[in-house]
């Protein structure tokens, strides 16, 4: 949701917004191994509901050159500076030509930060870290940054507010003729398996009105276990605003899908993935209602990737990581005590 921010500040400063997504090589070589492959962040990136068209294979460092093969007047980037490998400013062309604008940075999120959650495996990050022994035992485990802070506390400081969910909302009300249709989930971290899932549902219908409902981080706990949800209720609520086939979001949604909430909301039509429901608290079959209705619908996205997998690839990721150190530290030790004894030789 800050990159969705980012795009949104990007689009309101323009007619037309090109937003350039890298290749793994390019990430690999300057930042290190990506999380999603650059083919689902060509997906993800697209279905942001600000972003008009991508640019596949977008250069690393953006040059005039760039932009002139795409007709852009200008191009956008958050407050916080990217630098190359070799430590160069990847928009000082652009800067210098003046065809650069800033946005601001969302405060209280970053890539880092969402995956420090998944490496601590704790709850830390939506309950309270003051009873959390856990969360202090782990909060050194992957180092710390330059000032001395670690940078893995899982501790998330985005605070919501009523003008970013504004911000991010359509704002349409469904119209005549409009199909209404339900889901319901947690939505964590949202990724492809997401967004293929809801561009199926949103081709059900010729007019498709989807209302996403997003459970509170409590319920999520009780059904995914572990350290779930990585992000909290106001961090998924304007993930999933900022997907273009959702129209609305019911913030803290029943687990049930209850005969109200189908009434109040006047659905047609209910949906969901081919992931394993979960009995509500009292055993019962969460779609009882839309089942006796006759609107439930199961929906298959084509897609296996899930928050699970995802978690999996930043562990492996870490792992890997630390291998590659233990391996250059041991070498770095070998030749210290090679040249320590040929000094004694002598």
């Amino acid at each position: 949701y800050g990159h969705s921010n980012q795009l949104r500040q990007a689009r309101a400063m323009g007619d037309y917004l090109i937003v350039g997504v890298h290749t793994d090589e390019e990430i690999a070589k300057h930042k290190g191994p990506p999380v999603f492959t650059q083919e689902e962040r060509y997906k993800m990136v697209q279905a942001i509901k600000w972003v008009d068209e991508i640019a596949p294979g977008a250069p690393y460092v953006t040059t005039l050159e760039t932009l002139d093969k795409y007709n852009c007047d200008f191009c956008v980037h958050g407050d916080d500076i990217t630098l190359t490998i070799d430590g160069k400013d990847t928009y000082e062309e652009v800067k210098t030509a003046g065809r650069y604008r800033e946005c601001k940075r969302t405060q209280g999120v970053s890539t880092t930060d969402l995956v420090g959650r998944m490496l601590l495996m704790t709850k830390a990050h939506h309950s309270n870290i003051d009873e959390d022994l856990d969360y202090w035992k782990h909060t050194d485990n992957f180092g710390k940054g330059p000032k001395g802070h670690s940078p893995w506390t899982g501790v998330s400081q985005f605070l919501q507010t009523s003008q970013k969910i504004i911000q991010f909302a359509s704002g349409k009300e469904p119209q005549p003729g409009d199909t209404i249709i339900y889901v319901a989930g947690a939505f964590d971290l949202f990724h492809t398996g997401h967004v293929d899932f809801l561009e199926k549902v949103h081709q059900l219908a010729e007019k498709p009105y989807i209302i996403a409902g997003l459970h509170f981080d409590q319920e999520v706990n009780r059904y995914k276990g572990k350290n779930y949800p990585i992000m909290n209720i106001h961090e998924r609520t304007l993930s999933v605003l900022a997907c273009r086939y959702v129209s609305e979001v019911v913030i803290g949604a029943p687990y049930a899908v209850t005969a109200d909430l189908l009434d109040h909301f006047r659905v047609t039509l209910v949906c969901h993935g081919m992931t394993e429901v979960v009995p509500d608290k009292d055993g019962s079959d969460p779609y009882e209602e839309p089942k006796r209705r006759g609107i439930f619908q199961l929906v298959d996205s084509g897609s296996n990737l899930t928050t699970d997998l995802i978690v999996q690839r930043i562990i492996k990721n870490r792992l890997e990581f630390e291998a590659r150190n233990q391996k250059k530290e041991a070498k770095e030790l070998a030749v210290l005590e090679a040249m320590k004894r040929l000094e004694e030789q002598k």
